[in-house]
């Protein structure tokens, strides 16, 4: 099995089933929709089998497949992957199966067909794989810059009454950010060619001697692409209106997978690449992080819109994961990757329950809700867990990642750490203010009858909650496979964890 191409199939059979989703007659919307979800099955089952095969204490990048593409370049089809990445594909390989089951009535009223609402979330799903899989930093740009496309169009096309304001504020961003980083992936390719043979392969280039200031100049084309990505604060302001508008599927994969493209890419790309610049630059990004987790918080407390709400607490998550990359420790390092997978487990569930709320309300405004819990018992007890999560109660997924990050960023940057730790105050009390007015209290007369969760919605809710709870009690089988690749990481950059201090006095 070691010898299948696992990633270049991964990346190439999303596509082939929007092809195919895209072909179902329009009029044969459940056909298009049973496609799509059992293509999204077939992928998760691969991605299973790959992951039940990778050695954590094995090569650092395993399944790997190589390619010609433009030979005259040095551009190739490169693919392997780390224990980062698995993970990363694992979340994939769960959430779309989730997403399109969650999704089963979202094209409705839409300006394209249902086929081509399915169609696009297979093209995302394809893209979103690439940039995980790839190895060659040119071909992980394109992948960067393709998946904008079906985004756009699956905000654009299927999202609330600003889709077009909020699909065009995405795409501009993402591409603007692009636009620095295809300027930094140049600059590495004339560096390579001036120390020999220019090449765009990740292994090559870890290992170029690049002078200090043009690592700097470098790192920051690629700090910036990643940093609108992530969004790390101040270049978060187009998620709230992308997250807001987007139908819930595609917002449970904006912030669930596609914002993680950010993180992943400092660690992969801005750490190895160009170490000198990261320690250089670490006390920025931490600053902007720490700022991040703060003023997103209190952001999110301010919001009436359920959606907007649950897109600000990405803003300030972002500023945990941020911290834990630039702190420079293995469980600082280990713990933002755990947090980025709990990030997209816990915000997507939080995400898809409002998506279950809209529905039968038509409306995200708080406002709008009231004493709900009297009247849809389950959907509350859903809401109640996807909340504990996102606000990191112990014994939840996300509580893990969090203390991880705090415990490996306290030792290297203590005042960080301390005031990141205010953040957790502020995410219990933006999630439970939220939870008591929609869901306690008096029951809001305006409130239709509304049913409680369906055999479809329960399908797709229990597998969040059950990895909510299984991660939060047992989060060992990930932290096996993210532990070795963090610590190459960051031998990468030349750091090692702080030895313990001990009193040498022995005594008083």
């Amino acid at each position: 099995m070691s010898d299948f191409p696992f990633l270049p199939v991964l990346t190439i059979l999303p596509v082939v089933g929007a092809v195919v989703v895209a072909l179902v007659p329009r009029e044969r919307e459940a056909l298009a929709k049973k496609v799509a979800l059992a293509w999204t099955l077939a992928v998760l089952a691969l991605v299973l089998v790959m992951a039940a095969g990778f050695d954590a204490g094995g090569d650092r990048f395993q399944y790997v497949s190589s390619y010609e593409w433009i030979p005259q370049f040095g551009i190739r089809f490169d693919f392997g992957v780390d224990g980062i990445a698995l993970v990363m594909l694992a979340l994939i390989g769960v959430l779309m199966p989730i997403v399109v089951l969650a999704s089963w009535h979202d094209a409705v009223g839409g300006r394209r067909s249902v086929g081509t609402f399915f169609a696009l979330m297979l093209a995302l799903e394809s893209c979103m794989i690439g940039v995980f899989a790839a190895t060659d930093i040119f071909l992980f740009y394109v992948f960067f810059e393709v998946m904008l496309v079906p985004m756009y169009f699956l905000i654009g096309s299927y999202g609330g009454p600003r889709r077009q304001y909020a699909a065009v504020k995405f795409f501009l961003y993402s591409l603007v950010g692009g636009l620095f980083m295809l300027a930094a992936v140049i600059g590495l390719f004339v560096v390579s060619a001036n120390q020999g043979e220019g090449t765009f392969s990740f292994e090559t280039l870890a290992d170029l001697d690049i002078a200090d200031s043009t690592q700097r100049w470098l790192f920051l084309g690629f700090f910036l692409a990643f940093a609108i990505k992530a969004p790390l604060f101040p270049f978060h302001t187009w998620l709230p209106d992308a997250g807001g508008q987007a139908p819930i599927g595609a917002a449970v994969l904006l912030v669930g997978v596609l914002d993680k493209v950010g993180t992943y890419g400092f660690l992969r790309y801005c750490l190895p690449l160009f170490p000198d610049a990261s320690r250089y630059f670490a006390p920025l990004a931490i600053t902007l992080s720490v700022i991040g987790i703060i003023y997103g918080a209190l952001l999110a407390m301010g919001q009436s819109d359920m959606k907007r709400l649950v897109a600000y607490t990405s803003v300030a998550h972002f500023g945990f994961i941020g911290l834990g990359i630039f702190a420079f420790t293995t469980q600082g390092g280990a713990g933002a990757v755990l947090y980025m997978v709990n990030h997209g487990i816990s915000t997507g569930a939080l995400f898809l329950v409002v998506g279950f709320l809209v529905a039968r309300r038509g409306s995200s405004a708080v406002a709008d809700f009231g004493g709900a819990a009297k009247v849809i018992p389950w959907v509350a007890g859903a809401f109640f867990i996807a909340g504990l999560s996102s606000l990191s109660l112990p014994g939840t997924n996300s509580f893990v990642s969090e203390f991880l990050v705090l415990l490996g960023s306290f030792t290297t940057q203590p005042v960080a750490a301390v005031i990141a730790t205010v953040g957790m105050i502020l995410a219990a009390l933006y999630i439970l203010l939220m939870y008591q007015r929609t869901m306690h209290g008096p029951l809001n007369p305006a409130l239709p009858k509304m049913r409680d969760l369906s055999r479809r919605e329960t399908f797709v809710i229990a597998p969040m909650v059950v990895l909510i709870i299984a991660l939060g009690f047992y989060p060992k089988p990930v932290l096996d496979v993210i532990n070795p690749a963090v610590k190459a990481t960051l031998s990468d950059v030349g750091v090692t964890d702080p030895a313990p201090t001990a009193n040498s006095g022995g005594g008083k």
